[in-house]
């Protein structure tokens, strides 16, 4: 969620943003600041009857006052009746004029935040505006795979050497499903295992997430309301709450410390995740992304850190770093990409994609993305920290993937294939396989 400060000390500069992320938010941008003047003006006139009636109030007490005191002396008490029925009227005419405003302030502050959940975050100045052909590479990482022989797709290895199961993945739960079987389960599970081996090195906390999650998560971290048709709701008899299964360790992460304040002391917080992830939206008619590239279901390591606005940078900088050394680790060829303002998602203020060769595809898929939300998940799920002096501010949350096996395992088949259809398996995860050295069938 923006700083709603920020969009009415500067509208302009709001609506250019949200524009280089190729959204038009003007209307609402618009529409938010006339909500706003609006609930600020019932607010107003909401504790100006308020303060009437105390006075009222108030007044009334002297006036009951003054009426024992005549009663004591038998004097006629009927004026000062009059004025406390008048002002008992008056004192129910506002109390219903509070009771309608306080309707009316409720239906505009769900319109409010309605709007400002739906606004994007403003990207970072230094993105290029508009889409992926604005997208920057900023490095190129190791030699790319060189062949004396036809190379083979991976899902013709994977199905020779019984890695994959691909027909028995689709008959189990339909089409962009696949069943991992013997090798290549443990060749799954060793990739995952050197993820997590090296995030607990460098001091990550490992988290392991419910993979069922309430409407909230999502909001905080600003899948929802837009996107919430894009997962995969469960329904509950006895519950009227909406839960739905994480696509991505993302949603559950970000909402860890949700309504919480943190102190600065305790902050960053440093946490990766392991979870199967659950994607409605997969599968591809080209010919080139059959096998694993897409599906409904993967495992992903989750990088995620809650951190200061000062040190967000820095932050962001080491997440990029440890999400290109799993990378490098593996031996592949690769590139690290700044996408442009319009190829960064919703929530996000910049993100870095590195990106692997897969021969098959003849071009650089996407194996992690690492992204700054600066304090927009923050906002929406009020996540905040005390500073040192005293001052409560929101805090700053990043992530990336740290890594999704299910565009690595073709990379890594297709990339170390030798000519008899065998994979060369890196050496970074034989100690996971019993010293394994090659696959064959």
């Amino acid at each position: 969620m923006l700083d709603i400060k920020k969009i009415k000390e500067n509208p302009d500069a709001v609506k250019a943003g949200l524009k280089a992320k190729e959204v038009d938010c003007d209307a609402t941008v618009d529409k938010i600041l006339e909500l706003d003047v609006q609930v600020r003006a019932l607010k107003t006139a909401t504790e100006t009857k308020t303060a009437q009636k105390n006075k009222i109030a108030k007044e009334n007490g002297k006036l009951f006052g003054m009426k024992k005191g005549l009663e004591k002396k038998g004097e006629d008490t009927s004026a000062v009746d009059a004025q406390i029925e008048a002002n008992k009227q008056a004192s129910i005419a506002l109390d219903n004029e509070v009771a309608e405003d306080a309707a009316k302030l409720k239906v505009l502050n769900d319109e409010f935040r309605v709007a400002m959940l739906s606004l994007p975050n403003l990207p970072d100045a230094d993105l290029l505006p508009g889409g992926k052909e604005n997208n920057e590479p900023l490095r190129y990482v190791g030699k790319k795979p060189e062949f004396d022989f036809e190379p083979k797709h991976h899902v013709d290895l994977c199905t020779g050497l019984g890695l994959i199961d691909y027909e028995r993945g689709v008959k189990l739960a339909g089409s962009g499903n696949w069943m991992y079987t013997g090798m290549g389960a443990r060749l799954e599970w060793a990739l995952l295992n050197y993820f997590i081996d090296c995030h607990i090195a460098d001091g990550y906390d490992f988290i392991l997430p419910p993979h069922m999650l309430e409407y909230q998560c999502g909001e905080t971290a600003g899948q929802f309301p837009k996107f919430a048709d894009e997962v995969y709701k469960i329904a509950n008899p006895t519950d009227d709450r909406m839960h739905y299964m994480l696509p991505t360790a993302e949603a559950a992460l970000a909402s860890v410390y949700r309504d919480e304040i943190l102190t600065e002391k305790d902050l960053p917080k440093k946490f990766f995740a392991y979870t199967p992830c659950f994607r409605r939206e997969a599968g591809s008619h080209r010919a080139d992304e059959r096998g694993m590239v897409r599906g409904h279901q993967f495992n992903k390591v989750e990088m995620f850190q809650f951190c200061t606005p000062e040190n967000s940078d820095e932050a962001f900088d080491e997440l990029v770093t440890k999400a290109e050394k799993l990378v490098e680790g593996l031996g592949f060829h690769f590139r690290t990409v700044k996408l442009a303002a319009g190829d960064c998602s919703a929530s996000m203020a910049r993100t870095y994609d590195i990106e692997i060769l897969i021969p098959s595809m003849d071009g650089y898929k996407e194996v992690s993305s690492v992204s700054n939300a600066r304090d927009y998940q923050a906002r929406r799920g009020n996540i905040r920290y005390r500073r040192a002096d005293g001052k409560i501010d929101f805090v700053h949350t990043l992530n990336g993937s740290g890594l999704a096996t299910s565009r690595i395992f073709p990379a890594l088949v297709e990339q170390n294939q030798r000519a008899d259809g065998s994979i060369v398996v890196p050496e970074c995860l034989r100690k996971y396989l019993g010293g394994l050295e090659i696959i064959t069938k």
